[in-house]
């Protein structure tokens, strides 16, 4: 089939390079320029995807990228994969709406058309839906097929891949639903139909709020631990020695990235807006993760006053300004505002982060180095947010007069402290 990607992401680009490899005829859209001029050149910017395998499908001629909506004609499927965002705690779907009026456009019947971004439940059918029937003037089930599938990829995993993970599925009508299901199911290895887009929108929202009030929980219990003079993370290991009934989470310094931060707050919104009540465990969490950054300054800086010494004019070094581990994906991070933060507190900070470009730029004071001995010891403090696994931990340790480990990574050792 020929198939467009709309969105060239760490999401439309492994979509786009699976159906290439599969034998899909596949158009990567997106509208930033210097995206698909790395991509026509065969480089690739999403870490899971090589460059060598850009390369072998644009060679064998099953893709392309382009940044002209007029290469988008005469499509069979078309997926949606952009941006979401939040603008002053309200869903911005600008992104979603450009895309379905610039696909409407080269709409033709028998064609289908499917939205992956993260959104609230009901966006396929009140917004896609409806945008693509006026710029087409068909109607969605009867001329065109229209679907729902939520992404689920985990930047930087090395076991779960979009191949291997079971994919969610839905579509309007039958129809819509059997092709949509055909689509995906010559890419992955299992699919999981649902009723409706409705609940399909629902199951990303649930997986991430999941995964958010859980690492809230933790969090909190970490404070409170500390205070206690109690070892949480002793604890954490206790419990997850049970078979049954419990889930490990641990304890960071924050959430970051599109999903945590943002996806469950998509939800909380279309509660309120809807039925005009409040989704009190994504508040309660979004309280607990927003503040993990400002915690752990306050941990740094009790810290210094235990070692008679003060924030401003100290030294920190930053290990990790993605905002997960072996990603390079700053979005969101909670280290950008630990580095803001301790700037603005007089401290001269800089970090180290091998997977995140200077394209993203966290902060104009913040300086970037390498990982070395001689920046180490050169630091009063070393605060681990991001153990990626190129980071060396053993020099670290070796070299650092004091470290606050966010991950525990650092193993127990008298200039270590574990958040």
């Amino acid at each position: 089939m020929r198939v467009v990607i709309a969105g060239q992401g760490y999401v439309g680009l492994p979509l786009a390079v699976r159906a290439a490899q599969v034998g899909h005829d596949v158009v990567g859209y997106d509208t930033d320029a210097r995206r698909v001029k790395q991509l026509a050149a065969g480089e690739s910017y999403v870490e899971d995807i090589p460059s060598a395998q850009v390369k072998e499908i644009l060679d064998a001629g099953r893709y392309r990228a382009t940044a002209e909506p007029r290469e988008l004609g005469g499509f069979d499927i078309a997926v949606i994969t952009v941006p979401t965002p939040l603008r002053e705690g309200v869903p911005d779907l600008t992104y979603i709406e450009d895309c379905a009026r610039t696909l409407s456009r080269y709409l033709r019947p028998g064609a289908t058309v499917v939205l992956e971004s993260t959104t609230y439940p009901g966006t396929t059918e009140e917004l896609v839906g409806p945008l693509l029937e006026e710029g087409s003037g068909l109607a969605a089930g009867r001329d065109f097929h229209l679907g729902y599938s939520p992404e689920r990829i985990d930047p930087g995993n090395p076991t779960w891949n979009l191949v291997n993970t079971p994919k969610v599925v839905s579509g309007i009508d039958a129809e819509s639903l059997a092709v949509v299901d055909g689509f995906y199911g010559s890419l992955v290895d299992r699919t999981v139909p649902v009723t409706s887009p409705k609940e399909a929108e629902l199951v990303k929202l649930i997986e991430n709020t999941f995964r958010h009030v859980n690492i809230a929980l933790v969090n909190e219990v970490a404070m409170f631990a500390h205070d206690l003079g109690i070892d949480v993370w002793e604890a954490i290991d206790a419990c997850s020695t049970k078979p049954f009934g419990f889930m490990r989470f641990t304890p960071g310094p924050g959430v970051g990235g599109h999903c945590l931060p943002i996806d469950p707050s998509y939800l909380s919104w279309r509660v309120q807006r809807t039925l005009g009540q409040s989704f009190r465990f994504v508040e309660l969490a979004n309280d607990v993760n927003n503040h993990m950054p400002d915690y752990v300054v306050r941990r740094l800086t009790a810290a210094f006053n235990a070692r008679q010494r003060s924030v401003n004019g100290s030294r920190v070094l930053l290990l990790g300004l993605a905002y997960k581990k072996n990603t390079g994906d700053a979005r969101e991070s909670p280290s950008t505002r630990i580095a803001r933060l301790l700037l603005d507190l007089g401290a001269e900070v800089s970090a180290v982060d091998p997977h995140v470009d200077l394209a993203q730029r966290v902060d104009a004071r913040l300086v970037r180095v390498e990982l070395t001995a001689e920046a180490v010891a050169a630091a009063d403090a070393v605060v681990l947010l991001v153990d990626h696994d190129d980071l060396d931990l053993a020099l670290v340790r070796e070299h650092a007069a004091y470290i606050l480990d966010c991950r525990r990574s650092l193993g127990r050792a008298d200039n270590v402290e574990v958040l």
